[in-house]
């Protein structure tokens, strides 16, 4: 089981996509709203490309090495969910354990979410292809939130201690902090989000 997923909805697309890309993730993905359906407007295409048409992105995927983000057009930054790669054996068993604890799941067929009572989901992945083999990774991620069962109700969840989830005490739920291995120097994304190389 390995963290390698966050995502979030934003006013800032475009700045969001940029800053990832500087920060050498490449573009896997771009989906947006048109008319009440769906379109891509993946690369090769460029923002300069299809700026004029004011599409409202239903999800961007950025992604390096074993690290998976994804974001899309919100009224202001929120975070939504986290996501782990697992097994078909580990997946099951968080799923039985959601049941027991009272937490929806809604299993699919590219990926199962499980709804936590704290206003956020875990993602749970099977599919190895949503990320490749370059050596960067997520290490850690501080979540704030403002109750301190989280962390526990977390742990619980998975069966053992989540070393990589970091809990911080806060008025509202927010990813506070990412650290990547490989990654270098420290920054703040455009939703407030410090990613911090180790």
């Amino acid at each position: 089981m390995k963290l390698f997923h966050y995502h979030f909805w934003t006013d800032r697309v475009e700045e969001t996509e940029n800053y990832y890309r500087k920060l050498g993730f490449t573009v896997g993905s771009r989906y947006a709203m048109e008319k009440g359906t769906v379109t891509p407007y993946h690369p090769p295409l460029e923002w300069e490309d299809f700026r004029e048409n004011a599409l409202l992105f239903r999800i961007i995927e950025v992604r390096r090495g074993k690290v998976n983000i994804t974001f899309g057009a919100g009224k202001k930054p929120i975070f939504d969910h986290i996501g782990y790669l697992v097994s078909e054996e580990e997946l099951e068993h968080i799923c039985n354990r959601a049941d027991v604890m009272g937490w929806k799941t809604e299993i699919g067929a590219r990926r199962t979410f499980i709804f936590t009572p704290y206003r956020f989901k875990i993602e749970l992945q099977t599919r190895k292809e949503t990320v490749n083999d370059e050596k960067i990774s997520i290490s850690r991620m501080m979540i704030k939130g403002p109750d301190e069962s989280f962390k526990r109700d977390l742990e619980r969840l998975f069966h053992r201690n989540l070393e990589e989830i970091v809990f911080e005490e806060g008025e509202q739920l927010q990813l506070q902090e990412v650290w990547m291995n490989g990654v270098e120097g420290s920054s703040k994304d455009p939703n407030k989000v410090i990613v911090t190389g180790c």
